[in-house]
């Protein structure tokens, strides 16, 4: 189930979305980013930019130049570490000596086994880790950031990435790459952690929000319905992956080749990192086993 190919925004013009929230689309497109990075501006007067985008001096622009008269941006916040959300964030800052915001550098809130999958080399796929990364003020969960007549509420939501936040703004919540409609999120290890992105679209299902605003695409106007289908889908996709496992042991690799048998071969690789995101979530729930160290070319089975 995926959206159906009718997000159009124009590149580097503001849109209004709902009261006080506002859109400008970086020129960022690519298969993992589809139109590019939704870059959101909150308030009237003193305003927050959500998600700076890549590294684009046309973007910077494109943000300065959506200023009406009056207005001045006091906040800049990142909902994740990753190279189409957080580069532009500094420059931004330098330019209008806001302070930059978010959960903490492109480490933060990794689990304890992505934490050892990368200290042994693994490296992580899709649109690439923002490691220069480093806000100026840390984020809790929970926390509120207030500024002049608007305020949002920080999510830790980690899953897509491990120092991932949402943001509720009123009845409506930015979900960054968490939660978007035109496609499922990518889990790749070890940013991405199966067992959190569960876990996180769990906790967003229990909030009554009106409508989600993603990092990428047309906004979720059915937020629980589309919750719904996620959580399903990787349900779905979990017993795909133990089904293949009841007849031998296989590697993520192979796995992937057996499941993913409509899927585009420049689109493989995205595959096989989204099986060993389950096959790692299944190993912590010990359902699977192998025989060697976790690694993405290890051996599983199932217990």
């Amino acid at each position: 189930m995926q959206a159906p190919d009718d997000f159009n925004a124009p590149v580097g013009v503001t849109e209004e979305l709902d009261e006080g929230l506002r859109r400008i689309l970086a020129p960022n497109p690519s298969p993992m980013t589809y139109r590019g990075t939704n870059t959101y501006l909150l308030g009237d007067r003193d305003l927050a930019v959500v998600d700076p985008g890549p590294d684009s001096e046309a973007h910077l622009q494109a943000i300065l130049e959506a200023l009406r008269p009056g207005q001045r941006i006091s906040h800049i916040l990142v909902t994740h570490a990753h190279l189409d959300h957080s580069p532009l964030a500094r420059r931004l800052s330098q330019v209008t000596d806001a302070p930059v915001l978010a959960y903490g550098d492109y480490r933060a809130g990794q689990s304890a086994v992505m934490a050892e999958l990368a200290a042994s080399g693994l490296a992580g796929g899709g649109e690439g880790v923002d490691a220069l990364f480093n806000p100026d003020q840390c984020i809790a969960d929970g926390e509120v950031i207030r500024g002049d007549g608007w305020q949002v509420q920080a999510l830790w939501t980690p899953g897509h990435f491990g120092n991932h936040l949402s943001f509720t703004f009123g009845d409506v919540i930015l979900t960054g790459d968490l939660v978007m409609s035109w496609a499922s999120s990518l889990v790749s290890p070890p940013d991405g952690d199966l067992t959190d992105f569960m876990r996180s679209c769990e906790r967003l299902a229990d909030l009554p929000a009106r409508r989600f605003h993603a990092g990428h695409g047309a906004p979720v106007e059915n937020p629980q319905e589309r919750l719904e289908w996620l959580l399903n889908h990787r349900r779905g996709r979990e017993s795909q992956i133990l089904d293949a496992l009841s007849t031998a042991g296989a590697t993520a690799a192979t796995l992937a080749a057996r499941i993913y048998t409509e899927t585009p071969p420049a689109l493989l690789p995205a595959a096989e990192r989204n099986v060993f995101a389950h096959l790692v979530d299944l190993y912590g729930k010990n359902v699977v086993k192998i025989a060697e160290p976790l690694s993405f070319k290890a051996q599983f089975t199932l217990r």
